[in-house]
């Protein structure tokens, strides 16, 4: 049956993408969807790409990174982006939808499209042995069936069920008259990792704020999530470490040890690492700050730390069920498997955080898997755009050898090469103006 066609399991916001770009390519497509036989545990509504954890597809401005990549998709086509702008709500410089319209909208040009075959159907295995292109936008909650198969196909340890994350910092927003580079002992490069040392008081007033702050709502899928349990033992949040004694964190990921002060050659009351995450230094990561804080009291109670007042974080600590793979290992720019290229992932699964960037995968994804089974070259998008750093993040990660999921952030998008003066806002802009330059170019030629 699925000979001429290319094969998507997946009708979130990926999945959708991936089938639309496709079939306006002149691609046949048969999408598979579970739903309204089978559902996750985290979706209710029988239509297409539902949004589960809010109605805000985050910020307009192009000078939040999340912004630039809806501006690029917008101009690229997108069929999320335009069903979002078309079910817009009142948000301020938000982007917020309403959901029911929303997923209606996209739920009937999908199966409105003479290219697009809806099959209500779960798809339980990957055939390796068909030549059908097939691009697998399964979601964060994969089904246990198919994700033991993907398992199989990528062998065995590279697939994750659980995202346990520290924070990210803006290294532009850290005040380095306090952090200091310096490796422990003084070994390896020391601009590997910065340290914000603490007097006693500056301890205490952090440790009391973070033993007191506002911990996230589980979802009932994350309660009970067997595999996050088994995370959350090994990799404990860094407020529940605080809680089994004051002097727990001086002992474990904020111990002063072989860390002396540059001013006075001793060691700190206490020491918070944080350690490079990619090779341009730009991106820095809390190193043991897991974490089940608010967004909100993660971002009150970590600019405690001496050297973070100011800081900006491209990415907050998450603690929940995700399932995603080790992409890096996996995948390249177009988000094709190296050892098997006409099997393609779009969304969560391949290490993207949130709607606009999953949608920006299914994009990628979806043009190039119409262009392998086309016959036709693969499209690559640039670093310099927001869409091309993703899919180079999740293709190569960063320096650490431990892959976990992204978000859209300026940090990982290729560096201008020239000061911007006006700071972090104008800075910004800049790449927003380099960005959208380069792919209203490709529009142009292509879309």
């Amino acid at each position: 049956m699925s000979e001429g066609y290319i094969k998507i399991i997946g009708a979130g916001l990926a999945g959708c993408e991936a089938a639309w770009q496709a079939a306006r390519l002149g691609v046949k497509v048969l999408l598979y969807e579970m739903k309204p036989k089978k559902f996750s545990p985290a979706h209710h509504s029988e239509n297409f790409a539902e949004l589960v954890c809010s109605n805000s597809l985050r910020s307009n401005q192009t000078s939040n990174a999340v912004g630039l990549l809806k501006e690029e998709l917008r101009a690229l086509g997108s069929l999320i982006m335009e069903a979002a702008y078309a079910t817009e709500v009142p948000a301020g410089s938000a982007l917020a939808v309403n959901r029911e319209d929303f997923s209606k909208y996209i739920t009937e040009k999908i199966k409105s499209h003479p290219n697009i075959t809806v099959i209500e159907q779960e798809v339980e295995e990957l055939d390796l042995s068909s030549d059908t292109v097939t691009v697998v936008a399964a979601g964060p909650l994969c089904s246990e069936a198919l994700s033991k198969s993907i398992s199989n196909i990528t062998g065995g340890d590279e697939l994750h069920f659980f995202d346990a994350a520290a924070p990210i910092v803006d290294f532009a927003t850290v005040n380095t008259n306090i952090a200091f580079f310096a490796s422990r002992y003084g070994k390896g490069d020391p601009k590997d990792y910065l340290n914000c040392p603490m007097t006693k008081e500056e301890y205490d007033r952090f440790y009391n704020a973070l033993i007191s702050a506002e911990v996230a709502t589980l979802k009932e899928f994350d309660k009970n999530s067997q595999e996050g349990l088994t995370v959350f033992e090994g990799c404990m949040p860094v407020e529940v470490m605080a809680t089994r004694g004051y002097d727990t964190l001086r002992f474990g990921p904020m111990k002063p040890v072989g860390l002396p002060l540059p001013t006075t050659g001793e060691d700190a009351f206490a020491t918070v690492q944080l350690r490079r995450e990619n090779r341009e230094g730009t991106m820095y990561n809390i190193v043991g700050f897991q974490t089940h804080l608010t967004f909100g009291a993660q971002k009150e109670v970590f600019r405690l730390i001496p050297g973070l007042e100011n800081a900006e974080f491209f990415r907050y600590g998450v603690m929940h069920r995700n399932t995603y793979l080790n992409s890096p290992k996996i995948l390249t720019p177009e988000y094709s498997m190296r050892e098997h290229p006409g099997i393609f992932f779009a969304g969560q699964i391949t290490g993207v955080e949130g709607y606009v960037e999953s949608t920006s995968s299914g994009y990628v994804a979806g043009i190039n898997a119409a262009r392998r089974h086309l016959g036709k070259d693969s499209v690559i998008f640039p670093k310099e755009t927001e869409i091309g750093a993703l899919a180079h993040y999740v293709s190569e990660g960063g320096v650490s050898k431990d892959f976990q999921p992204m978000n859209a952030n300026f940090g990982i998008i290729a560096p201008l090469g020239r000061k911007v003066k006006g700071g972090k806002k104008y800075r910004n802009e800049a790449y927003a103006e380099r960005a959208l330059e380069i792919i209203k170019a490709y529009a142009i030629e292509n879309v």
